[in-house]
C-alpha cells in the first residue's frame, strides 16, 4: 500500500521532509504508504512537515536534494522551518552577534 494522503506531497521516495497542500492542523493523522504520522503543530500551505525524527545536524531532503540540515532535534510530524532548519548554502536573512555580511571592500581579494 503506497497511498499518500491528498493533504501533503512526497516529492521523492528519499526525502525526509513533506509538503503540506493545504494548512494543516496540529493533531491530523497522514497516512504515508504503510506509515502514519501526527502533526505535531499547525502547518501552513507550502510548508515542510517531518516525515521521519531527525537529530540535530540532519541534512534535510526534498526533491531528493539537500536543502539544509536541522538546528536541533526534530520530530516526525513537527514543523520543519527557519525555526529549526539552517541552509547549509545561503546566508540566513539575520546575523548572530558580531557578525556582519562582506561588503566588495572588505572581502581579502579586494586588499592589495
Amino acid at each position: 500500500m503506497n497511498e499518500i494522503d491528498g493533504r501533503v506531497l512526497l516529492l521523492r521516495p528519499e526525502d525526509n521532509c513533506l509538503i503540506a497542500c493545504v494548512s494543516v492542523p496540529a493533531g491530523v493523522c497522514l497516512r504515508i504508504g504503510l506509515d502514519e504520522i501526527t502533526v505535531l503543530q499547525p502547518v501552513a500551505l507550502g510548508h515542510k512537515i517531518a516525515r521521519f525524527s531527525m537529530s540535530a545536524g540532519t541534512k534535510v531532503l526534498r526533491y531528493g536534494a539537500v536543502i539544509g540540515s536541522t538546528t536541533r532535534a526534530v520530530l516526525a510530524g513537527e514543523h520543519v522551518h527557519t525555526h529549526n532548519l539552517k541552509s547549509d548554502y545561503l546566508p540566513t536573512y539575520t546575523l548572530s552577534a558580531g557578525q556582519q555580511f562582506l561588503t566588495k571592500a572588505s572581502r581579502p581579494s579586494d586588499q592589495k
